[in-house]
C-alpha cells in the first residue's frame, strides 16, 4: 500500500471529511518532517510508513473533538497535533508553541511550504508566553504529567476553554493529582487505524 492509499484509509476508517488538497499537504508535511528528521531528531519514529499511523492519524483521530476558534499545541515539536489540525480545519487559527529553537525553525519552514495561513509559530517556554487573548484549546502530546501540563498553561486558557490532552493509556494517578482548580470533564478512547496501542483523549477545563 502506498503512503496516499495508506492516510486515505486511515481517513476513511476514521470517518473524516478533509478539506480539498488537505491530503496532499498532509503527506508534503510527512515528507517534510522525513528530510528534517534525518538532521534535527524531531520524532523518534523513523519509517516513513509508520509516520501515517503514529503521527498523521494519531493527530487526526482528535480533530472532531477541537471545539472553539483557536487552539494553542503546547512543545509542538515537529508539529503534532498542530499541523495536522491546521490542515484538516483550516478554520481554526493554531498556534505552535515550542523553546528549542531547531523544532520552531522546522515549523516555520512546514507553515511557509504548505501555505498554512492559519498557523502561528511560537519560539517561547509556555510559562513566558503572554498573549493578548487567551486560547479557546490547549492541547499537547508532549507533557508526560496532566498536573504540569495544566499548571504551566493556566494563564493562557479562556474561562470557557478547554485542555485537550492526548495520552496513551488512561492516567488515573495524573488525574488524582490535579489541582483542585481543574477537572476533567470527558475521556474519549480513541480508536488510531494502523496503531495498536491505547489512546485516550482526556478533556480538562477550569472547576466551577
Amino acid at each position: 500500500m502506498t503512503l496516499d492509499e495508506q492516510l486515505a484509509a486511515g481517513v476513511a476508517a476514521l470517518g473524516l471529511t478533509l478539506p480539498e488538497g488537505a491530503e496532499a499537504k498532509l503527506l508534503a508535511y510527512l515528507a517534510l518532517l522525513d528530510k528534517w528528521n534525518r538532521v534535527y531528531n524531531l520524532t523518534a519514529v523513523r519509517d516513513v510508513e509508520r509516520m501515517v499511523s503514529h503521527h498523521l492519524l494519531d493527530s487526526l483521530a482528535a480533530v472532531v473533538h477541537f471545539q472553539g476558534k483557536t487552539v494553542l499545541d503546547v512543545g509542538s515539536g515537529g508539529g503534532l497535533p498542530g499541523i495536522p489540525l491546521a490542515i484538516a480545519r483550516p478554520e481554526l487559527q493554531v498556534t505552535l508553541i515550542d523553546s528549542i529553537a531547531k523544532k520552531t525553525a522546522f515549523l516555520l519552514q512546514a507553515k511557509t511550504e504548505l501555505g498554512l495561513a492559519n498557523l502561528q509559530v511560537v519560539a517561547s517556554r509556555v510559562e513566558d508566553f503572554k498573549p493578548e487573548t487567551k486560547f479557546d484549546v490547549i492541547t499537547s502530546r508532549a507533557f508526560s504529567d496532566l498536573k504540569e501540563f495544566v499548571t504551566l498553561t493556566r494563564h493562557l486558557l479562556a474561562p470557557t476553554g478547554h485542555w485537550l490532552a492526548m495520552k496513551g493509556l488512561m492516567p488515573h494517578e495524573e488525574i488524582a493529582y490535579l489541582p483542585d482548580w481543574a477537572r476533567v470533564s470527558a475521556d474519549h478512547a480513541l480508536t488510531v487505524p494502523g496503531l495498536e496501542a491505547s489512546r485516550h483523549l482526556i478533556v480538562l477545563e477550569h472547576a466551577a
